[in-house]
């Protein structure tokens, strides 16, 4: 019942026992855990050792998260503020298309076609969507597929890198580096350091330092690359690529190498033509297709697998371009003209040559057809006739007859820039070369060439030398001889006695007129060809003779212009001079030249369907070979010999001196219309087919080694004779009677 009138109790359920173990055997119920003081279960007590182990790895935790947080934190704020001042240090993009220190030149030959370059060529600007599709993809492909994807670095490709080099025995950062396209841009740039001629002794050493590797290389590219992905996009950072890469052969740049390797700009290269480019960036001086076009076309196969591989060339069009490597363009593939172009360069001033800073374009006289017609012509002598281990050299120039230099071949080896220049810079005797400057003051001073000269033994007392006494190659002697004969057959005593007859000075005045710019010997041997002289200067000289008796100058160079340039800077330094002879001399001199060819020492220069005339030459102890002639077309040198000065074996320049000109002239003249050459007719100093000599009976030719009659050997109509014999006189009796007494008396 209820409680009334007071406090109501609260229901509280009655506390049960604790269960206990009955008397029958039951197991009473498991105490509860003790709680701890929240009220959760006690942790188990760590032992001494496993406490302390726990104890210090966790302290080693915090210690190193502390230490990791705070570096990255510096790191970054570094990286941060190494990035924001590379950028703010940045200029438009376009101010690093060219980044050239010095200019280029770029030479044409006479018909306008690119021959030759010096310097660092520079095509033009270029961007990254002007060019061939095909080559930004082999790019990309070769260099940096993930380019689009990345920030300017990127960590899979330094790894890959790092595992490639340390494969192959290498260092992690020897060899393959894991650079980005943009960092290989940073590593063109050098990281934004401009050339100090003060520091760098040369550009080379400049651009070496630039490209160097190492450690802090790579740590400096890093914000220098992220502030370029930041300044610039995707697009001009390629275009700065394909401006400044350097590709070999002195093309810096992608559009001055296509036009370098295949005379077609970058926008219009084909696949194989892309991938050859692209190949290059890895070794350009090593993969230059003019330095190995094989092991360049290999490199490519390489860079055309990975254009299929990431789907930038379908199966058929990898297989077209597998089948189709590219090859040089013409000009690339011959390198004609580097003799001629190293001639042209050192003709010009420092400032507009190896100095300058502007882009120069030469126009010049050059003919690319007969410079490969010069260099196979004595490439083919040499495989023919010359041992392969001799060291003989030789020389080569094709002139017109105004100066104008068409050929040039400096040495054996043709492919060359910068090496020594045997056709202008080599000083040698010119031996009988120098003759026809003998002969030409005799004709100007009104001599014809069938006027008589004594071929016999000869000694003059040279003031301060003593007897000196000219020697015939043969040891032979003709006797009384018409001039012409003596040029042909380049026999020593009359070419001395005609120098002595006009005067030695005026014999040195026509060579000097004619280009003869070296020093000239004072004595009677000058007339024997004991001066030196340059190929160069020599057939010069000769172009006066054919061009009828006026000087030039030897010239290469028509025009200068600095690119973008309308107005040429300067043009032609050269050309036909002052008159020296008489024409009449120059056609008669001509006609007996032409002699020499058809019946005297120069008899294997001679070309079928040509007029030739011409001279040999061969030095004391044949030191020297040479020989000049003309068509009426060009006139062309040829020297042979060695560089040491020793003397040749076999040689003289009526061999293969004669034959390397015969050779160069069949292919310079080959399809040209026959030209007869301007030279006199005999009919202009002899009487129409009236006897010059004693005793002279046309029809029986006379033949070089006949007995010499007294008085000399006549000429007929041009040609020499035997002279008649005498009429057999009736001997009689009494003629016989003194015959008997007069052999009986001796």
């Amino acid at each position: 019942m209820a409680e009334t009138g007071g406090r109501h109790r609260s229901l509280v359920a009655d506390r049960r026992p604790a269960a206990t173990t009955s008397s029958k055997g039951k197991k009473a119920a498991k105490p509860a855990p003790a709680r701890t003081g929240s009220g959760g279960p006690r942790k188990p007590k760590r032992g001494l050792i496993s406490g302390a182990l726990v104890g210090l790895m966790q302290l080693f935790y915090r210690v190193i998260w502390g230490i990791a947080w705070r570096t990255t934190t510096v790191v970054l704020l570094i990286l941060g503020v190494a990035t924001f001042y590379f950028f703010s240090q940045l200029p438009e993009y376009t101010a690093l298309l060219d980044g050239r220190n010095r200019g280029s030149v770029t030479m044409y030959d006479r018909h306008g076609e690119v021959f030759a370059w010096r310097g660092e060529t520079y095509g033009g600007n270029v961007t990254a969507d002007s060019v061939s599709p095909n080559l930004r993809n082999a790019i990309i492909a070769t260099e940096d597929r993930r380019f689009y994807n990345h920030l300017g670095v990127s960590p899979r490709g330094v790894a890959s890198a790092v595992r490639i080099n340390l494969s192959q025995g290498r260092g992690p950062l020897e060899g393959n580096g894991g650079s980005t396209i943009t960092q290989q841009v940073a590593k063109l740039l050098c990281l934004g350091v401009k050339y100090d001629p003060k520091q760098w002794k040369t550009e080379a050493a400049y651009e070496n330092d630039c490209r160097s590797g190492g450690v802090w290389r790579k740590v400096k590219e890093i914000p220098y690359a992220l502030a370029m992905e930041f300044k610039y996009t995707k697009s001009q950072i390629l275009t700065i690529y394909l401006n400044r890469a350097y590709l070999g052969a002195g093309a810096r740049g992608f559009e001055a190498a296509a036009q370098r390797y295949f005379g077609v700009p970058a926008k219009d290269v084909n696949p194989s033509q892309a991938a050859m480019l692209a190949g290059l960036l890895k070794a350009p001086s090593l993969y230059a297709p003019t330095n190995n076009l094989k092991r360049s076309q290999d490199r490519a196969a390489t860079v055309l697998a990975l254009m299929h591989e990431q789907n930038y060339l379908t199966d058929a069009q990898y297989a077209e371009a597998l089948a189709h490597p590219a090859t040089l363009s013409d000009a690339a593939q011959a390198r004609a003209g580097g003799y001629f172009a190293d001639w042209v360069m050192d003709s010009l001033p420092e400032f507009l040559a190896k100095g300058t800073t502007e882009d120069v374009r030469i126009e010049t006289t050059l003919d690319q057809r007969l410079q490969i017609a010069a260099e196979q012509a004595l490439q083919d002598v040499f495989e023919r006739k010359v041992k392969d281990s001799s060291a003989a050299e030789a020389a080569v120039i094709v002139m017109s007859s105004d100066g104008a230099v068409r050929a040039m071949v400096g040495g054996r080896k043709t492919k060359v820039s910068g090496a020594f220049n045997r056709a202008t810079q080599a000083m040698r005797q010119t031996g009988s070369t120098f003759k026809p400057f003998v002969y030409a003051a005799a004709l100007d001073l009104g001599w014809t060439p069938d006027t008589q000269v004594l071929d016999a033994p000869l000694t003059i007392n040279v003031k301060g030398s003593g007897p000196w006494s000219p020697k015939n190659y043969t040891n032979n002697y003709r006797g009384s001889i018409p001039l012409w004969l003596a040029l042909a057959h380049s026999i020593n005593t009359a070419t001395v006695r005609v120098a002595q007859s006009v005067g030695l000075d005026a014999v040195r005045k026509v060579a000097t007129d004619f280009g003869f710019a070296s020093s000239l010997a004072a004595g009677p041997a000058v007339a024997l060809g004991v001066s030196e002289s340059t190929l160069l200067e020599m057939t010069g000289a000769y172009a006066g003779i054919l061009n009828g008796g006026s000087s030039v100058k030897p010239y290469g160079l028509t025009e200068l212009k600095l690119k973008g340039d309308d107005a040429p800077l300067f043009g032609a330094d050269g050309g036909i001079g002052e008159r020296v002879i008489s024409e009449k001399a120059a056609r008669e001199l001509i006609w007996m030249m032409r002699q020499g060819v058809l019946q005297g020492t120069s008899r294997r220069a001679d070309l079928k369907g040509h007029e030739v005339a011409g001279k040999t030459g061969t030095t004391q102890a044949a030191r020297d070979a040479w020989f000049i002639g003309f068509t009426a077309d060009y006139v062309t040198g040829v020297w042979m010999g060695y560089d040491d000065n020793r003397p040749l074996t076999g040689v003289t320049g009526g061999g293969l001196p004669a034959e390397i000109w015969h050779e160069v002239m069949t292919r310079v003249e080959a399809g040209e219309p026959s030209t007869p050459l301007p030279m006199a007719d005999p009919s202009e100093w002899r009487g129409m087919g009236a006897p010059t000599g004693p005793n002279a009976t046309p029809g029986e030719a006379w033949q070089a080694g006949d007995p010499i009659p007294e008085g000399g050997v006549p000429v007929v109509n041009g040609q020499l004779v035997k002279p008649a014999p005498a009429p057999k006189k009736q001997e009689t009796l009494g003629d016989k009677i003194n015959d008997l007494l007069q052999s009986l008396t001796q």
